[in-house]
């Protein structure tokens, strides 16, 4: 499977994979019991590999897939009308997971946005708006009620931003110990930038409240109509209890969306102060540990 293509589709006999022509339904159902053909949606080198199967499902596979963003999507079914992939079958195992889901309609937003004008532009981003306010009302679970920053699950951060130096970790129960976490490992990984950790901790953002966050909301992760509504949000492995500013820095993170994230910040019905965020993120990008590789299959 190392060696599949983004964009490309293959007929897979017993374990022997070879490219294919665009699939038809005639070819889905001409299909032995030991065939397959699936498409490429996506693929990270060390990283998850996004399947569609047969025309019917899709998959994601990797070390990063897991029974929590199975447990976000539930959630999210559960108390929004965002609407997100429904869980087929779930197989995690020694770090490793698969997740087959059933197909969002639509077109990814990422294929799209250069496209629109600016009042699908506009349109596109309030909607997302919206539905990350659906996001952040989810209820959080009387047991996650003293805890600031942590998984779906309660399980403690294993991000670049929040993840403990110490073994084994702290829970961060207040937004105090959150900033001061990140200006511990800012200091850890090199950051000389703020002499003092007052510094940098004057310019992190207070957080008022701990919401539910997806946390990677990009163009990638939206898909949408012919008419620019949006129909799906994708991709939830990152998902979990964060401070309430953290989804707008996630979107404003980077230039490499064109104008999406300014017509986020325009759009946003509020505005952080994430100069703190940018200063402690040169430096903790460097600090991202490596991935493992993936399994043959």
């Amino acid at each position: 499977m190392q060696n599949i293509q983004v964009g490309q589709h293959y007929k897979r006999t017993g374990r022997t994979i070879s490219p294919c022509s665009t699939p038809s339904v005639a070819d889905i159902l001409a299909l032995r019991p030991d065939q397959e053909i699936f498409t490429v949606l996506s693929k990270v080198i060390w990283g998850n590999t996004v399947l569609l199967h047969d025309l019917s499902y899709v998959s994601k596979a990797g070390f990063n897939v897991g029974p929590a963003e199975v447990e976000a999507m539930r959630l999210v079914s559960q108390h929004t009308s965002v609407p997100v992939p429904h869980v087929i079958h779930t197989a995690c195992s020694a770090g490793y997971g698969n997740i087959e889901m059933t197909i969002v309609p639509g077109t990814s937003l990422d294929g799209r946005w250069d496209t629109l004008d600016a009042r699908g532009k506009e349109s596109v981003c309030r909607q997302t708006w919206q539905l990350i306010a659906e996001i952040q009302a989810i209820p959080r679970p009387p047991e996650l009620e003293d805890i600031v920053r942590c998984g779906v699950d309660g399980s403690v951060p294993r991000d670049t931003f929040f993840e403990d130096l110490q073994d084994p970790p702290r829970a961060l129960r207040s937004d105090a110990e959150l900033r001061a976490r990140i200006c511990e490992r800012y200091r850890h990984f090199g950051g000389y930038q703020y002499a003092t950790a007052d510094d940098l901790l004057g310019m992190l953002p207070r957080s008022e409240r701990t919401v539910f966050t997806h946390a990677d909301i990009a163009p990638r992760n939206i898909m949408v109509d012919a008419n620019n509504r949006i129909t799906g949000i994708l991709d939830w492995e990152h998902a979990g209890w964060y401070p309430d500013y953290w989804e707008y820095a996630q979107i404003l993170r980077s230039a490499a969306w064109g104008d999406w994230s300014e017509w986020m910040d325009r759009t946003a019905p509020r505005r952080w102060d994430l100069r703190g965020i940018e200063a402690a993120r040169l430096v903790l990008a460097l600090a991202s540990s490596d991935e493992e590789p993936e399994p043959e299959w």
